[in-house]
């Protein structure tokens, strides 16, 4: 007997309302999610969006089909941080062009950033566009906003969008333009007919990357690269566009009123998701406090993809959501339990009914992790695995840090176990002491009771490290 599929209720950002999902052709379910800007690693923040989107769209291909839904995420690979290590490493003395170091930290980056997000059991898109590659549909949709007087070029090698003459300007982030002007900074240029006017198309130094325009050679602008990779691989108006709500503005806004304006109508995306921002121990990460750090990090200090997935999982993508060692701990715990539970079984052949309703309700994966675990406090094991499964999690791709080392522990419990024995009558714990931290040091999770001690190997666990103990 199969679930019955839920109906799908998402919070549209641009509405400011919780409403039922209604794809324009339920045949092409389509998705746009802004990707990153290829400069270096991605940070712990840039993942929350590709897990907690990944989410949605199992979701949809679930109630869809998986050959139903067309989701996007690009990557910017036109910027001023490429071009900037590219100039550094030529000054050092690194061999080809700049435009090959280009394409080379490119190549790089995009590469770490996609063994970064597979660890973290993200779904690789259907389609990952590079800027570059869209640039003809870039000059194509200026020209269309010139035509029709949405924009202007200086005579100088810029061409800018005229704010004033899209009247929607603000609605997404619900702000007058005059509000958006005094709450951020605004570039004042002689070249600008409005303070609020921004880049389409800029010039370019003939040793930076460039491209040949009607207005001469140069390069787009960053708002301009996802209306045009949109248009072209979903078409002028598409279902779900979502992005973390630090691209509300300027950068969705700005998407909106070139779209809107190219397309000559009010449609573009119809639902927009965004995810909050990220914390680290209850403090914003930036590198100034120390806390700032990469997915890349974490996977180096020991810490499985499927652990970090599991702690963004469990806060509301539209909530603040704090990173904490505690809670990497707990999650480890609870995947450790989770994949005991399963191991060696077939998942149910749908996920559970009440998991499906929690992520059905504006993608409430904490509501559905709080379901998961009373699947697995009443011991079904099918569809805690179905369930799990259905959110990235549970999976044979991920499983390798959870699987415990062919090694027997019990000389080592026992030694520990004497070791207390002898404490108790001595009154001194100093061996103890040391046996304890030399097994945490090797990876290993020390269990003391009264029943005995257990020893249970981490993900970090280095059996080299109990050698002459």
């Amino acid at each position: 007997m199969t679930t019955p599929n839920p109906v799908i209720k998402l919070h549209n950002t641009k509405t400011r309302k919780k409403s039922e999902f209604t794809p324009i052709d339920a045949n092409n379910v389509r998705m746009y999610l802004c990707g990153p800007t290829v400069y270096d690693r991605a940070h712990l923040g840039n993942a929350r969006p590709v897990v907690v989107f990944d989410v949605l769209y199992r979701l949809l291909r679930h109630c869809y089909g998986a050959d139903h839904v067309t989701y996007v995420r690009n990557f910017t690979d036109v910027d001023d941080k490429i071009n900037a290590t590219a100039l550094a490493r030529k000054a050092a003395g690194a061999a080809g062009t700049l435009e090959e170091l280009v394409a080379e930290r490119t190549e790089e980056t995009i590469g770490w950033y996609l063994s970064d997000m597979g660890k973290l059991g993200a779904l690789e898109p259907g389609h990952m566009p590079r800027a570059t590659q869209y640039i003809r549909q870039m000059v194509t949709m200026i020209q269309n906003l010139i035509a029709k007087g949405h924009a202007y070029a200086d005579g100088a090698g810029h061409v800018l969008f005229s704010v004033k003459s899209y009247e929607n300007y603000g609605q997404l982030s619900g702000r007058s333009v005059d509000d958006m002007i005094a709450g951020a900074r605004v570039e004042v240029a002689d070249n600008k007919r409005d303070p609020m006017d921004f880049v389409l198309w800029k010039p370019s130094t003939e040793e930076l990357p460039g491209w040949d325009s009607p207005w001469g050679r140069g390069r787009p602008g960053w708002h301009i690269e996802c209306s045009a990779m949109s248009q072209e691989l979903l078409g002028a108006t598409f279902d779900i566009h979502a992005g973390g709500n630090d691209l509300m503005f300027p950068h969705h806004e700005n998407e909106i009123a070139q779209s809107c304006c190219a397309n000559g109508d009010d449609s573009f995306a119809r639902y927009w998701l965004h995810n909050e921002m990220l914390q680290v121990e209850g403090k914003k990460m930036s590198k100034s406090l120390g806390n700032f750090f990469t997915v890349h990090d974490l996977l180096d200090q020991g810490i499985p993809g499927e652990v970090i997935r599991f702690v963004f999982l469990q806060t509301h993508y539209r909530k603040p959501m704090d990173w904490t060692e505690k809670k990497a701990k707990e999650a480890e715990a609870t995947l450790r339990k989770w994949r005991a539970l399963t191991a060696g079984i077939e998942p149910a052949a749908n996920a559970a009914a009440a998991v499906l309703d929690a992520l059905a309700d504006d993608l409430n994966t904490a509501g559905a992790i709080a379901e998961m675990h009373k699947l697995a406090a009443a011991g079904d094991g099918p569809g805690l695995l179905a369930s799990a499964q259905l959110m990235g999690l549970l999976s044979e791709a991920l499983g390798d840090w959870a699987a415990t080392p062919d090694l027997d522990l019990s000389a080592y419990a026992t030694q520990l176990l004497d070791a207390r024995e002898t404490a108790m009558q001595s009154k001194d714990f100093s061996q103890v002491d040391r046996l304890k931290a030399a097994f945490v040091a090797a990876g290993l999770e020390v269990r003391m009771s009264k029943a005995g001690v257990e020893l249970v190997p981490g993900p970090r666990f280095d059996p080299a490290k109990l050698e002459g103990l």
